[in-house]
């Protein structure tokens, strides 16, 4: 069984980050991601980050998760990364077992941090699983991973960020976008991305959701229809879309398998997108040893899963004994850069959220 000192499940921002701090301050760590590569969700963001300079503001996403691994990449021996390896279990004695090329492997870290990311949720309507329609995440990978159109006529379900810049990407890549819907009264994403959309002439329609599907070897046209203020349909408000590709972007749910497994304290918590773990300030569990990072512990930008991440592995770390004379002053700029993004009207969700769960 091989052992290292920080184990970290998850390559994305968060993931990367966290490797980053923790080789950075002496740790061995050991960087595990189911894909090919790394970067998670970065890969496929090709638009420019908001935030400041600390979060690579006006930097495109896929370029983020090249520097971040090229600022890994320099820590040498001290990191060890594993690409195509899934993590099958995380058990009480913190043993982790991989997959990796067909091969059964087993690791036996002294911290773990879990930053596995979240998945994408998904509608129930009839003939919600004819080909041609996609969570939002799909479209991005084949838009701008794989250089593949996903249709020509698309109707995108969702106006928080997500869909409001998938929307725009696909208008970018010579898609015709009908049109965006939402159930909610009112736009959920930044309106900066709104207000590009509407000036290229594509409607946003709120308190609009899908009634059907129509198609038989694949999406050929979708009927929305009206919601009240009670989320019920309104009769005679149908209209009709032709369309090709329909795109669904109605959020996210954190991927916190591993910590049920283990035994974490998880609490419902609507605000932050599901069951998410309780956690300290220094985003430790109530299991000594185990810390978290990025959605797993609660929807958000990318910029604020790289500061968790940032965190996270700082503080795994200072717990193994690395401890350097600037750590109280770089922990608490990297929580202020977390009260910074967490700011205003837009933050009082996630501020409302981590109230409950961090003790």
């Amino acid at each position: 069984m091989k052992t290292t000192e920080i184990a970290i499940i998850g390559g994305g921002p968060a993931g990367l980050s966290a490797a980053i701090s923790g080789a950075s301050s002496g740790a061995k760590v050991t960087l595990i991601d189911r894909n090919y590569s790394l970067g998670g969700q970065l890969k496929k963001q090709t638009h420019k980050f908001f935030g400041s300079q600390k979060q690579y503001a006006s930097t495109r996403g896929f370029c983020i998760a090249n520097i971040l691994e090229d600022e890994l990449k320099k820590y040498g021996d001290r990191v060890e990364i594993l690409t195509n390896a899934t993590v099958l279990g995380l058990y009480e004695d913190k043993v982790i077992t991989i997959e990796q090329d067909k091969q059964y492997k087993k690791l036996k870290p002294e911290k773990i941090i879990v930053a596995t990311g979240a998945s994408e949720k998904f509608l129930a309507f009839p003939n919600n699983d004819l080909p041609g329609i996609y969570g939002a995440g799909a479209v991005q990978t084949l838009m701008n991973e794989y250089g593949v159109k996903p249709g020509n006529n698309v109707l995108m379900v969702g106006a928080g960020n997500i869909g409001l810049i998938v929307s725009y990407q696909l208008i970018q890549s010579g898609v015709n976008v009908k049109a965006i819907i939402d159930a909610a009264p009112q736009i959920g994403g930044y309106l900066v991305h709104a207000s590009k959309i509407r000036r290229m002439g594509i409607p946003i329609l709120t308190s609009y959701t899908i009634k059907y599907a129509h198609g038989k070897d694949a999406v050929e046209k979708a009927t929305i229809w009206k919601i009240d203020e009670n989320w019920e349909p309104i009769p005679n408000t149908e209209m009709d879309f032709d369309i090709d590709v329909i795109c669904i972007s109605v959020g996210l749910s954190p991927l916190a398998d591993l910590l049920w497994q283990i035994g974490c304290k998880m609490e419902y918590i609507p605000e932050l997108g599901g069951h998410e773990p309780i956690r300290d300030d220094n985003l430790e569990t109530n299991i000594s040893g185990i810390f978290i990072a990025g959605d797993v512990g609660g929807i958000e930008e990318a910029s604020s899963a790289m500061v968790e991440g940032r965190l996270a592995g700082l503080c795994a770390a200072k717990s193994l004994g690395y401890y350097y004379g600037d750590y109280e002053e770089r922990r608490k700029d990297l929580i202020d850069q977390l009260i910074s993004l967490r700011s205003g009207p837009v933050g009082d969700k996630i501020r409302s959220g981590l109230r409950k769960v961090i003790i």
